[in-house]
């Protein structure tokens, strides 16, 4: 039972890091095409965000696993 109750907050957690950079990203990409569209900054946030957020994906999906042997 409490297995269950952490991997639901896992994933609820994760889907407000979904939201937070999605919503930001929504934002950020068309200032960039409206400010200065020959310089693609929006991939810096994307990137530096995004990676956490692939990491935090992996641990929802408990692939940090404990190391055995």
């Amino acid at each position: 039972m409490a297995r269950r109750a952490l991997q639901r907050r896992r994933r609820s957690q994760l889907l407000n890091h979904l939201i937070a950079y999605f919503g930001v990203m929504v934002i950020v990409v068309p200032i960039n095409a409206y400010t200065t569209p020959e310089e693609p900054w929006f991939l810096i946030p994307v990137v530096v965000w995004g990676a956490p957020l692939a990491l935090h994906v992996a641990w929802v999906m408990e692939l940090f696993g404990k190391r055995r042997g």
